[in-house]
């Protein structure tokens, strides 16, 4: 099988828990770190699936690997090999496709509970759950590309995840594990401290309250949301 490739936009904002994910289910992964200036690859040909993590820039910078980025989740959707998009992946997904990305009404920052549609779409990803406590950390959000379906929403973000297909966009972080919740607080203790007056953020103690039953939950949670994401990898 060819690797799934993950694209790390930051430093502190690698695969998580979808790494350990890959590795226990000896699925071979490679790593293309743009935050270390590293060549993107010429074709979404060479990969089984494609998936791109978190940043802090927005995707409507002027920053020169976006477009060349955007094309290969274009040709990855074109040849029907599986995209994943987490936070701003999942913004990079929706503007390749056709979506918008801006400013949403609030920033979430912390834990907070998203809600599951009620929809057969829905449920194929998420199983008979409600609703489940996920990690944010955004203060953009996406609209949806034509032809997604809604799949997730929360108090303060309608558009959570939607799927097109086997091609799967969170705006919320299910990747998390509890080295980079803490890591997250201490490199961007600043931005909580200078937001905390918005309703969708959470304080420092707070987001790191109870981490590890929280984590636990959210692993188990995108453990059965990756094994279904997986199912679309292209085996030739």
């Amino acid at each position: 099988m060819k690797p799934v490739v993950v694209f790390r936009h930051a430093r502190t904002e690698g695969a998580g828990y979808l790494g350990t994910f890959l590795e226990q289910n000896d699925i071979p992964w490679c790593e293309v770190r743009i935050d270390k200036g590293e060549a993107l690859p010429d074709s979404a040909s060479n990969f089984s699936g494609l998936v791109f993590m978190g940043g802090p820039m927005s995707v409507n910078d002027n920053l020169s690997w976006i477009p060349p980025v955007l094309g290969l989740i274009r040709e990855a959707v074109d040849k029907d090999i599986p995209v994943l998009g987490h936070c701003l992946g999942g913004q990079l997904m929706s503007k390749a496709l056709g979506g918008v990305v801006g400013a949403n009404p609030v920033k979430e920052i912390g834990w907070g509970e998203v809600v599951v549609a009620k929809s057969q779409e829905a449920q194929n990803w998420f199983g008979d759950i409600d609703g489940f406590l996920s990690f944010h950390w955004h203060g953009e959000t996406f609209s949806l590309p034509p032809n997604a379906t809604h799949l997730l929403s929360s108090r303060h973000c309608e558009n959570q995840a939607y799927s097109l297909g086997k091609h799967l966009a969170f705006q919320c972080h299910v990747e998390m594990t509890e080295e980079m919740v803490r890591v997250w607080c201490e490199t961007g203790k600043n931005e909580v401290i200078e937001s905390i007056s918005s309703p969708g953020v959470q304080d420092l103690d707070e987001i790191q309250s109870d981490l590890d039953a929280r984590v636990t939950a959210l692993n188990q949670l995108a453990r059965s949301v990756y094994t279904n994401w997986i199912k679309g990898l292209k085996t030739d």
